[in-house]
This record gives C-alpha cells, sequence and structure tokens, in this order.
C-alpha cells in the first residue's frame, strides 16, 4: 500500500470548500428488508472495502500551507472510529430515518482519520439502514459508488467472483452520466482522461478554443440568480426527505405517452415542484427562471479504478423554468436548453476551472466559490441505478438514496435515481431555508401524477381517434359489401 499520494487540484478544491455550514460530503442511504448482522458487516468491511487504500488514508496538508495536500496512511487507524451502530428512534419509520439522516449531513467528519463514515441503523420499518458518508475530497461519486458496490454479493449472500469488471459494470450502471451531459463518444473520452492527468493541459483545454470561450463566458459572466425562499445565508442544520418509489414503468409510460424522455419527465417534475413549494408561500413565481448546478461525469468507459480514486467531473448550468406553469410547456423549455448544454464543452471548462480553484491560495479559492454560490440555487442530480435488486450479506437492497454536497453555501440538492424498477426523489436542505424538504417531495409526486393524467388524457383521445377511423374503415366496407350484394343482385335480375 502506497504511504504517500498527491492531491489532485480538483481534489484539493473539493477538499477546501468544507466549511461546516457546507460539508462537501457525499451522503448515501442504503435500506434493507432484514436486519444486517453488524458484526458480518465489520468483517466485509474490513476484507473489502479497506483493500482500497483511500479508506485508511488520511489528509495531510501542507507545511506553511504552501503547495497541495497529500494522503498519508493513518498508523493510527481505527475501523471502530469509522463503522457505529445505533438505533433509529419510535416510530422507526421513514420520517424518523429522514430525521436521523439530517443530523448526519450537519455532523462533520473527522478530519484527523479518513474521511468517510457509516453509520448502521437498526429497527427501520422492520429491517434496518446504512447510512454512508465519504468525503468528496476521497472521490467522485461514481467512483465511490464503484467501492461500495465492492461490498455486494449475490443473491444467495456469496462475493461476487467476477471481481473489478463486474463491480465496474454495476457501477457504471449506477451512476451513469447525469443527464448525459456532455457525453461526447470515444474521442471526447480519450481528451478527458488525458486533461485530467496534466493540470497544464486541462486549463489549456478548459479556457481554450472557440466553444470553450464560449462556455467559459456562460459560467464566468452568468449573473447570479433570482432570489427566492432557497437562496440565503446557510447554517449549519440540515435536512433530508426522500419519496415513496414511484413505479419507473409508470415513469416510461409518461414520457412515451408524451414524446419525452424520462429524464424530461422527471426534471419538469421537480421543476414543477419548486413553483408549488414557493407559490404556497406566497412568493411570486411568474416569469421565474431558478438556476441548477448539474455534475457531470468526465470519466470514460471503463476508466475505473478502485486504487486510483478523486474526481473527474464538470458541472453545468441548467436554468429550470420554475415560472412556466403548464406541465408540457414547462417540459418542452427543459428539453431544449438540456438539449443545447450537450452540445457545448461546458462540463469540461468547469472542469478546469475547479482544477484552477485547487491550486489557487485559500482566499482565492473562497472567492470563486462564492461566485459560483450566487449564480445557481440548487445541486441538482439523475441517476439510473442497476435494473435488478442488489444484495448486501445475502439481504435484498430494498431502496437507496444518496446526496452530492452543495458547494459554495447553497440551500438545496435535489436527487433523483432509479433502481429495481423504481423511481426516488430526495431533497436535502438547510434547515433555516426550507425546514420542510419532505413538502418539496410530496410536490414532487403531484407534478409526476399531473403529468401523468395528462399522458392518459392523451393516450384516451388517441384511443378514441383510432376506434372512430376503425368505425368509419368498417362503415366503409359495409357500404361496399351492401354496393356489391345490390349490384349481384341488379345482373340477377
Amino acid at each position: 500500500m502506497r504511504q504517500r499520494e498527491n492531491f489532485s487540484f480538483v481534489d484539493a478544491a473539493w477538499l477546501h470548500m468544507d466549511d461546516p455550514t457546507s460539508m462537501a460530503v457525499i451522503v448515501g442511504v442504503i435500506m434493507f428488508d432484514e436486519p444486517l448482522d453488524f458484526a458480518t458487516l465489520k468483517k466485509l468491511i474490513t476484507e473489502r472495502l479497506l483493500r482500497v487504500p483511500r479508506f485508511r488514508q488520511r489528509v495531510r496538508e501542507p507545511l506553511l500551507g504552501v503547495g497541495l495536500p497529500h494522503w498519508e496512511i493513518d498508523k493510527q487507524f481505527d475501523l471502530d472510529a469509522h463503522l457505529h451502530l445505533i438505533a433509529l428512534p419510535a416510530p422507526h419509520d421513514q420520517n424518523a430515518l429522514h430525521q436521523l439522516v439530517g443530523d448526519l449531513m450537519s455532523t462533520p467528519l473527522d478530519f484527523s482519520k479518513p474521511l468517510w463514515q457509516f453509520h448502521l441503523v437498526e429497527h427501520y420499518e422492520g429491517g434496518c439502514a446504512l447510512i454512508c458518508r465519504l468525503h468528496h475530497a476521497m472521490a467522485d461519486g461514481l467512483a465511490l459508488v464503484q467501492v461500495l458496490l465492492s461490498l455486494a454479493d449475490n443473491a444467495h449472500g456469496v462475493a461476487e467472483t467476477n471481481g473489478d469488471e463486474k463491480r465496474a459494470r454495476s457501477s457504471r450502471g449506477l451512476l451513469g452520466q447525469a443527464f448525459k451531459f456532455a457525453r461526447r463518444g470515444t474521442k471526447i473520452a480519450n481528451q478527458i482522461r488525458a486533461i485530467a492527468r496534466d493540470p497544464e493541459k486541462l486549463r489549456e483545454t478548459a479556457l481554450r478554443g472557440a466553444s470553450g470561450t464560449v462556455a467559459l463566458g456562460k459560467l464566468v459572466l452568468t449573473g447570479p440568480d433570482e432570489p427566492s425562499l432557497f437562496k440565503g445565508k446557510v447554517g449549519v442544520m440540515k435536512r433530508a426527505a426522500w419519496s415513496k418509489p414511484l413505479s419507473l414503468t409508470d415513469v416510461k409510460f409518461v414520457s412515451k405517452a408524451l414524446n419525452a424522455t424520462i429524464n424530461d419527465i422527471l426534471v419538469s417534475s421537480v421543476t414543477g415542484a419548486l413553483r408549488r413549494y414557493l407559490d404556497a408561500r406566497g412568493q411570486d413565481t411568474q416569469d421565474m427562471t431558478l438556476r441548477a448546478m448539474i455534475p457531470v461525469n468526465l470519466r470514460a468507459p471503463g476508466d475505473l479504478d478502485l486504487d486510483n480514486l478523486g474526481n473527474q467531473f464538470g458541472l453545468v448550468f441548467l436554468d429550470l423554468p420554475v415560472g412556466i406553469r403548464e406541465p408540457i410547456e414547462r417540459m418542452a423549455v427543459l428539453k431544449e436548453r438540456m438539449d443545447y448544454i450537450k452540445r457545448t464543452p461546458e462540463a469540461l471548462v468547469a472542469f478546469g476551472i475547479l482544477g484552477a480553484i485547487g491550486a489557487t491560495p485559500s482566499a482565492m479559492e473562497k472567492l470563486i466559490n462564492g461566485i459560483f454560490g450566487m449564480k445557481a440555487t440548487a445541486v441538482m442530480t439523475n441517476v439510473p441505478g442497476p435494473r435488478e435488486p442488489i444484495y448486501l450479506m445475502g439481504n435484498r437492497i430494498r431502496g437507496l438514496m444518496f446526496w452530492v454536497p452543495t458547494p459554495a453555501h447553497l440551500g438545496l440538492g435535489v436527487s433523483i435515481i432509479s433502481y429495481a424498477g423504481e423511481v426516488i426523489v430526495g431533497v436535502g436542505t438547510d434547515a433555516g431555508l426550507v425546514p420542510d424538504p419532505d413538502t418539496v417531495v410530496q410536490e414532487f409526486v403531484e407534478e409526476f401524477r399531473a403529468l401523468e393524467i395528462i399522458a392518459l388524457k392523451k393516450l384516451k383521445k388517441a384511443r378514441r381517434r383510432r376506434e372512430a377511423r376503425s368505425e368509419k374503415r368498417e362503415a366503409r366496407n359495409v357500404k361496399r359489401q351492401t354496393s356489391k350484394s345490390h349490384s349481384g343482385l341488379s345482373l340477377t335480375q
């Protein structure tokens, strides 16, 4: 195991973004049908997770603060400092788990130790839950999910024997590419691999070129986002909530009926939920546009290595047309905006900017982070997960939820994940700005149901048109048959 490993510029940026009111920590919740045995889980983590060097490494800042930090082996590593067994308070339901997740979102990690922590939560709805917290400086979400999936086993409780390749395929399916932005084939994948390993090429690629200049101009020159109840001074306390599962079959039905993608349907429903929340609290949403920051995976297919984690993703801004009340019109506007972003190198440019942030003094980092914070209201991710159920220690995983950090003191994070034929939306908020994220979740479901009603009406209209055409064809056939019968009778006479 390597004793020391230098930070990349981007990883350093995420490390230094962390502060008590805006922690750069990825939070995940894994829910199970049955209880897990704590001792067995501890043994599993020892055997499978701790083989990844990063989970035994702590951060060491440079002498006098000059230069980049590095990872070093924690010689006093103690798994008991990272894995905890706790009981969920009564009534042991989803709302109680929401409260616990929010409390842990508000609790910083110990920077004197490796930057991760798991809590096995007993007594959750007859089963249990595993809350995972991992600092973004360790790796991006795609890499961390690959690591977590390395814990998985098959339905019989037997470890997968096909090793890294199976887990790599699973993790690519789990995180995918958020909104599939910037997915530009093999050429761009090779370019990304090259720039990710060369800081000078990274900045050069990000800041030069005609299309890059346009994208850079959008990121740097875009004005502050509109004021709303979702923006403001954030505090330490956070809140979290997630929905009961929606059927992925229902979502696919709506998307097909409305000639849209699944992403179109889900993002439009989130946008409508934000409008509903603001309207209910008396804020004027007419003509309002709120900007969401979207993480975009920049890893090439297959370019995932458990021994070399780190961050390889960019950020893009998506303007959410909150002011559009009519769902179909709102969805059309969103689709147009997302399609435009796909054609630009905006995510790549943002990756270069993050690298530049990591190379600057802390004061400049805070200034640049503040600029990013002014330009957006929320962080939003949409992730396709495994299509089939997966297992841990032979125990079926009932559901998955996660949140990426809300950097630059943003107060709202929205995550959507599909898993085993279901879709769940999660909302993480600053408690002082939005104390009731469960309300946003409920509004999301209402917006989706509204689209579902439109889809059903459209289907019924199409069915009536088909039936009417069929009746007309049948009437014409009857008329022709009648005409032939009359013609035959005339000839006989």
